[in-house]
């Protein structure tokens, strides 16, 4: 079965590099916009309401899959891609949790992003608090992990590949 899906719209950022962008958005304060191709606006209606966006995005700079890899927040430990956050995955698909700061025609503007620029964006969720919390919450390999300490060290690849 093939699986194809046409971008809604492209994702502008300060990043073009990999190596500096942050690994995850809950690091990062960067602003961006969301261009929406203009067949796609009328879906925008009633979006103004939510602070909070879940962006489903191509990672068009992924480079191919490894089934194996070094996380950014583990560099000395291998796992399961399936348990990491990489780009590098079978179907290179993103996601990110960002602030929407506001609404202009077809054009968002957001913060907390962590995507590269020029990045295809395949889907806008809402994220609803009643539906996306959850509790009881266990992160694997993550809940070992000193949050603090990623913050600190830049919260990117290249400021994370000694820690």
């Amino acid at each position: 079965m093939e699986i194809c899906y046409k971008p809604i719209g492209v994702i502008h950022s300060g990043f073009t590099d990999q190596k500096t962008t942050p690994i995850q958005s809950i690091f990062s304060t960067a602003e961006g916009t969301l261009e929406i191709f203009p067949e796609y606006a009328a879906g925008l209606k009633d979006l103004e309401g939510f602070s909070h966006l879940i962006l489903l995005y191509h990672f068009h700079n992924a480079g191919g899959m490894m089934l194996v890899q070094r996380p950014f927040a583990d560099v000395k430990s291998e796992r399961g891609i399936f348990a990491i956050r990489h780009f590098a995955r079978p179907n290179p698909i993103g996601l990110s949790i960002v602030d929407l700061i506001g609404i202009e025609d077809n054009i968002l503007r957001v913060s907390g992003i962590d995507i590269l620029d020029k990045t295809p964006l395949i889907d806008i969720k809402p994220y609803i608090y009643p539906f996306d919390n959850r509790s009881n919450v266990r992160s694997g390999w993550v809940d070992k992990r000193d949050l603090n300490g990623i913050r600190d060290a830049g919260a990117t690849p290249e400021g994370l590949k000694d820690h």
